[in-house]
């Protein structure tokens, strides 16, 4: 017990160790940070250092495909650069919340995957797929700039299907979720379906300004969530 309790501070040190590492390269503001510590801080303690981890892959993917062809993205005007607090709530918050249940009622554990596989999906797909080419509209299928809101492509489907997967991979190694077929179905299945609406809900109603980029990540998410819940 003593021994565990020790590892969960290592983990919190760890932890404001990487906030600070995050604000200092400007992938976060200071709130932005200090959000995501306190989440953080909330997995480990009612849920447990392993589902911290899966958030933490979840920060690195994200965090490096954003930087992935940088100098083509700023020539787009599509480089999001430092994220602010409104990113990590809408993105994390869902999943903190099945997290901090998620070890008294089984389902949430869905929940949990299908909001990081829904956020990770998303992300990899917006960053990955706006060097796509050809990407199309989701509710038209009409040929649209690269980074418009609701617009999709082969390159970020399948590069948001494959993070999903990973999620899924991850969730079963460390051992989040027992059986690995169940791990990466829930998480593939969920994230794909959240990224879908992310898309559907941006061409709707976010290019008509009638909900922000943090609103439908937020829907999204818990969009994801409810499938994971379901398939678990």
């Amino acid at each position: 017990m003593v021994e565990a309790i020790m590892i969960n501070w290592v983990y919190v040190i760890l932890l404001f160790i990487l906030g600070f590492i995050t604000y200092r390269r400007k992938s976060l503001d200071l709130f932005g940070s200090a959000v995501m510590i306190f989440m953080g801080v909330v997995i480990i303690f009612s849920a447990g250092t392993n589902w911290l981890l899966l958030i933490v892959l979840f920060l690195v993917m994200c965090l490096l495909a954003t930087k992935f062809s940088k100098k083509y993205k700023l020539s787009l005007g599509e480089f999001e650069g430092r994220r602010t607090s409104k990113n990590v709530i809408s993105n994390g918050v869902v999943a903190c919340f099945m997290a901090a249940f998620g070890g008294y009622y089984l389902p949430f554990v869905g929940g949990f995957i299908g909001a990081i596989a829904t956020a990770t999906a998303d992300t990899l797909g917006s960053e990955i797929g706006v060097l796509d080419q050809e990407p199309r509209l989701i509710t038209t299928f009409q040929k649209v700039d690269p980074g418009t809101n609701g617009a999709v492509s082969v390159l970020g489907t399948v590069s948001g299907m494959v993070g999903a997967a990973i999620i899924g991979i991850a969730a079963y190694l460390l051992g989040i979720v027992a059986n690995p077929v169940s791990a990466i179905l829930v998480s593939i299945v969920s994230g794909t379906v959240g990224c879908f609406m992310d898309s559907i809900l941006g061409a709707v109603f976010e290019n008509n300004d009638l909900l922000t980029n943090e609103h439908v990540n937020l829907i999204a998410t818990i969009v994801g969530a409810i499938v994971g819940i379901i398939l678990i």
